[in-house]
């Protein structure tokens, strides 16, 4: 499917006033090969430690954007290159990560969308903390599991069910 985040809050403009569509605050770079994606969300809750990140990318991704809340921290790297390949592997559309990345070079040659605050060239430490699939909320939205997550260059949206 095609599409564009501004079209689909001119589309969609009763779902923007009722916050069935959400937007999220301008906030991430783009570091992903895709520059844009969508789907539906599966999330993550973890802070400085990736070791849910690589579980929830080694399962079927069948589309899924994962969105991970790492809490903003600037101070470690919750995905690099060797955690997206397991994305683009296991069929996943993209990854939103509220904290940052690494590999970044590496990460823009790969079919998969990532948006992050920013870059960190130092890996998490691995204690196995982490909650999946549950509420997370950033830059103003609340993601749910099940939402779908509209990505491009202008934007990132957030909608209780999808948009065609």
């Amino acid at each position: 499917m095609s599409f564009a985040t501004a079209d689909l809050c001119d589309q969609h403009d009763a779902l923007l006033r009722t916050g069935t569509l959400r937007v999220v605050a301008p906030m991430f770079r783009s570091f992903g090969g895709r520059a844009s994606f969508h789907g539906p969300i599966a999330t993550l809750k973890l802070f400085e430690d990736n070791s849910f990140v690589r579980k929830a990318l080694e399962t079927p991704g069948a589309g899924r954007v994962l969105v991970i809340d790492g809490g903003g921290s600037l101070r470690r790297a919750l995905v690099g290159d060797q955690i997206a390949a397991l994305g683009v592997t296991n069929g996943w559309a993209g990854i939103v990560v509220f904290g940052c990345i690494r590999d970044s070079e590496a990460i823009a040659a790969m079919d998969i969308g990532v948006l992050a605050l920013s870059t960190h060239p130092q890996k998490t430490d691995k204690k196995n903390v982490g909650e999946m699939d549950v509420a997370v909320t950033f830059g103003g939205v609340c993601f749910q599991p099940g939402d779908w997550l509209y990505a491009d260059g202008d934007g990132v949206l957030v909608a209780d069910r999808a948009l065609t």
